[in-house]
C-alpha cells in the first residue's frame, strides 16, 4: 500500500506540474481527438475483461512524456490507473537512485539498450495489458526529430519501429486497443544538439500540437498473424472472446510465440516466421502513425498545425 500510494503522488505531482506548464501561457497547446483515448480508458467493460490500451506515438524531444499527458483532464491524473506505464531507457532515465525512484514510482520501466525485445521491462509491459492497463509506446525507440528523418524522394518518413512494439502486441492475451498518436512542437521546446546548460531548459513560446488517431483495426493485425498459420489463433480456452460483440483471438498467440522462441533454433522455420510476424505486425503499426502525422504535418512530416 505505501509504495502505491507512492506511485499515485509522484503521478498526481507530475501530472499537475505538466498542467501547469502547459496552462502557462509559456507555450500554446493544440489537442486534436482527444476523446479517442479517454473513451478506451474510461471503458470499464474492456477492462473487465482484460483488453488493455496501447497509444504509439512519434518520440521528437525529450520531454514528450510526460508533458504530453499534462492534456488529460485532472481526474485521471488522480488515480495510477488511467495513466500510463511506459519503458524508459537505464541510461538516461536510471541514472542515480533519485531518479530511479521517480521514473518507478511514475509507472516508467527500466529498459536496457541493446538487451533486445525479450527483457524484463517487455514482459511487464505485457503483464500490465493483459490487466487491462494502458501502455504507452515510443516505437523508434529514441528521440529522432524531424530534420534527420530518412527521406524517399522528397517524402519523410519516421525510422524504423523496433520490434519490440510488435511483441507487446502479439503477447498480450487479449488483442489490445491500438491508438496512433502524432505530437508536433515539442522538437522547437527542446531542441536536440544544443549544449550544456541550455540543453536542459525548454525553449519558450512553443507552438506544441498533439493528435490522436483511429485505434488500428484489430483485422489488420489478425490478419497479418494469420499469414503464419502455425500460430493458433484462439483464446486459453480453445474458442475465440467475444468481447464487446466483436470476435478477438488472442491468448494462445502469445504463449506460442514465446515457446516457439524458445525451443527452436535461428536456423529453423518457425523462428523465422515468427519474426517476420513481428515485423509485420510492427509495420502495420508505423505506418499507422507515419499515415496521422502526414494527415497533421504533411509530406516532410514537419509541420505543425
Amino acid at each position: 500500500m505505501p509504495a502505491e500510494l507512492l506511485s499515485t503522488a509522484t503521478i498526481t505531482a507530475t501530472g499537475l506540474l505538466c498542467k501547469a506548464f502547459l496552462n502557462s501561457g509559456l507555450c500554446s497547446i493544440t489537442v486534436s481527438n482527444l476523446h479517442i483515448l479517454l473513451d478506451a480508458l474510461r471503458n470499464d467493460e474492456r477492462r473487465r475483461h482484460g483488453q488493455g490500451v496501447v497509444t504509439v506515438a512519434n518520440h521528437i524531444s525529450t520531454l514528450d512524456d510526460p508533458l504530453v499527458w499534462g492534456t488529460l483532464p485532472t481526474k485521471l491524473c488522480l488515480n495510477s490507473n488511467t495513466i500510463r506505464w511506459s519503458l524508459g531507457a537505464s541510461d538516461i532515465m536510471f541514472t542515480n537512485p533519485l531518479f530511479s525512484a521517480f521514473f518507478r514510482n511514475g509507472q516508467v520501466l527500466e529498459t536496457f539498450r541493446g538487451n533486445g525485445i525479450f527483457q524484463p521491462s517487455v514482459d511487464i509491459a505485457i503483464k500490465r495489458l493483459n490487466e487491462g492497463h494502458w501502455v504507452h509506446l515510443f516505437g523508434e525507440g529514441k528521440v529522432n526529430q524531424p530534420p534527420d528523418y530518412p527521406r524517399t524522394n522528397g517524402v519523410a518518413h519516421l525510422p524504423r519501429f523496433k520490434w519490440g512494439v510488435g511483441r507487446i502486441l502479439m503477447e498480450a492475451t487479449v488483442p489490445p486497443l491500438i491508438i496512433p498518436m502524432w505530437l508536433t512542437g515539442f522538437d522547437k521546446l527542446m531542441p536536440e544538439h544544443r549544449s550544456f546548460p541550455y540543453k536542459y531548459f525548454p525553449r519558450l513560446g512553443s507552438r506544441l500540437g498533439v493528435a490522436f488517431g483511429d485505434p488500428i483495426p484489430v483485422e489488420e493485425i489478425t490478419a497479418a498473424l494469420r499469414a503464419y498459420s502455425y500460430i493458433p489463433l484462439v483464446t486459453e480456452d480453445g474458442a475465440e472472446l467475444k468481447l464487446n460483440d466483436e470476435l478477438h483471438p488472442g491468448g494462445c498467440v502469445g504463449r506460442t510465440v514465446m515457446q516457439a522462441d524458445e525451443r527452436f533454433t535461428s536456423g529453423c522455420e518457425q523462428k523465422r516466421q515468427i519474426e517476420m510476424a513481428r515485423s509485420d505486425v510492427t509495420a502495420i503499426v508505423q505506418r499507422a502513425v507515419e499515415a496521422l502525422g502526414r494527415q497533421v504535418s504533411g509530406n516532410l512530416l514537419d509541420n505543425s498545425p
